[in-house]
């Protein structure tokens, strides 16, 4: 079973603050490594980097786990931003959306319903999210980056899904669907990831 996150040391103490460290670390090479689904639009692509984040909340609460998404998005905008750091405060607050209720959910049901009924709240909560802030702000603002009209990205959609004809229809029928697959990537990776290096990550 996932170490019941209330029983796991201050996220301020020195061993916490290095596991936290090293996930927000891996994270961004995660963030390196993304890849784009056939089924959705290029430039919505996948990566892992939450899943270190995910094993953080649930080793060292949920507090924990919204830090190493923050230090992630800051160690990445220090490598390098391609979007203006649009991208890295998207990836922040969608990923902090996503680790949050996971992390809440399980801290108070630390059994396999919770992680279950946590990560289903995760995934629906985040892909809501994620439809909220792109329509309103982040769509938008990678336009103006990267000196493209919204239309631009209507249309790139608009080739791998005719139901696209606009910004709202693509993030109904891109964004949403988008962020709903990854969340259930996500939560699988996280839970096999855990348990593989579960023995490792109690002796560190």
């Amino acid at each position: 079973m996932i170490q019941n996150p209330s029983q796991s040391k201050s996220m301020f103490a020195t061993s916490s603050m290095v596991k936290m460290g090293m996930l927000a670390a891996i994270g961004v090479v995660l963030m390196l490594l993304d890849f784009p689904l056939p089924v959705f639009p290029s430039f919505l692509k996948i990566d892992l980097s939450d899943v270190p984040a995910v094993i953080g909340a649930f080793t060292m609460g949920p507090a924990a786990g919204v830090m190493v998404e923050l230090l992630k998005n800051l160690l990445k905008l220090i490598v390098g931003s391609n979007t203006g750091g649009v991208g890295e405060l998207a990836n922040f607050l969608v990923g902090a959306g996503y680790v949050l209720p996971l992390a809440l959910v399980y801290q108070k049901w630390p059994n396999r319903i919770g992680v279950l009924c946590g990560s289903v709240a995760a995934t629906v909560g985040a892909a809501i999210l994620a439809g909220v802030l792109n329509y309103f702000i982040f769509v938008p603002a990678y336009a103006a980056v990267m000196g493209l009209s919204v239309d631009a990205f209507v249309q790139a959609a608009a080739k791998v899904n005719a139901a696209v004809v606009d910004l709202r229809t693509m993030v109904v029928f891109a964004i949403v669907p988008f962020n709903l697959v990854k969340g259930v990537i996500i939560a699988v990776a996280s839970l096999v990831l855990y348990r593989v290096l579960r023995p490792l990550w109690q002796r560190f």
